[in-house]
């Protein structure tokens, strides 16, 4: 008989907080393991498994790749490496990143979907933009278990929010009731994998381009969930796209604008030092690339205060 022993978690924004809220409220003799991404920068050093210890009654570690997975556990992603399930093992990789991330969400849940089928219950937290949509709808497809935080009890309601709209979960629950429900769900029967049906995948070439790499992007589509992949395997969820793209834009505009305000600063050295038959073209150029860089310079700060303005309208009063 299967039951429902492994429990994925994946938050970012916010993370912290409603991780530690999580664990306090678990049993001590927790008949499943407790698998944690919480997106962090590469570089960072982290400290999520010392403080979550100290917030419940479970030990929690930076697992080791191949170690054995057991009850009463939890795994948390360490820095820079995707957090995988496999074969009652845990497995670590530095493959590429998923929605700008590694770790992702989106690669713990899917990797516990396709090792483990409905022993699997997922969990969306607080976080921006849309990472573990993908994922929570593989568990789903696979027969486990999706509970998703209510967003408007998370401090950053993107992540619960795309999950809502893109699954169909079978819980959305404030912070405070997650950790009850999954005390009950944890180690109850689960219906065999085969019973659940599954949707084709379709593939769509696309002009883009990505933003880690400049690879070729392909969209697919799984159902309601659309990705966004290249050669490589960077993939990126429709909102993260948009973002990544946006940050590209930002940088390139940046370049522009150096170069402009350095060709002004060149023609007006150039100007001072050559005749005067030449010095009138050379201000002139001076003039227009600055001129051109000051209008860039306020395109950015428009599209700044935008995106500013975006992010202040998630955050719930």
């Amino acid at each position: 008989m299967q039951v429902a022993d492994i429990i994925v978690i994946g938050a970012s924004a916010g993370g912290v907080e409603a991780l530690q809220r999580v664990v306090s409220g678990l049993r001590p003799d927790l008949p499943a393991a407790v698998f944690v991404v919480l997106h962090v920068p590469t570089w960072s050093v982290s400290r999520l498994p010392d403080i979550l210890t100290r917030s419940g009654p479970l030990p929690a570690i930076h697992p080791k790749n191949g170690i054995q997975i057991q009850n009463s556990h939890i795994y948390v992603a360490p820095p820079d490496q995707h957090l995988l399930v496999s074969e009652d093992r845990v497995q670590l990789s530095a493959g590429p990143k998923e929605n700008r991330h590694r770790p992702a969400v989106n690669t713990l849940f899917r990797s516990a979907a396709l090792a483990y089928g409905p022993r699997v219950i997922g969990v969306v937290l607080t976080g921006a933009l849309d990472d573990g949509a993908s994922g929570l709808w593989e568990i789903k497809q696979r027969g486990g278990r999706a509970i998703v935080q209510e967003p408007s009890d998370a401090l950053f309601p993107d992540m619960p929010r795309n999950a809502l709209e893109n699954v169909p979960v079978d819980h959305t629950l404030p912070l405070q009731e997650i950790a009850p429900l999954l005390t009950v769900l944890a180690g109850q029967p689960v219906a065999s994998q085969e019973s659940k049906e599954t949707t084709t995948m379709e593939a769509r070439q696309t002009e883009l381009t990505c933003p880690e790499c400049r690879g070729p992007i392909t969209e697919f589509r799984n159902g309601p969930i659309s990705e966004f992949r290249c050669r490589v395997e960077h993939r990126y969820s429709p909102e993260t796209f948009l973002a990544a793209h946006a940050d590209t834009r930002e940088r390139t505009l940046w370049a522009a604008v150096v170069a402009l305000e350095e060709g002004a600063q060149v023609a007006r050295d150039l100007a001072s030092s050559h005749l005067a038959r030449v010095q009138h073209r050379l201000e002139q150029e001076a003039g227009d690339n600055e001129s051109a860089a000051m209008k860039i310079r306020e395109l950015l700060a428009l599209l700044t205060k935008g995106n500013s303005q975006h992010l202040m309208e998630e955050i719930p009063s």
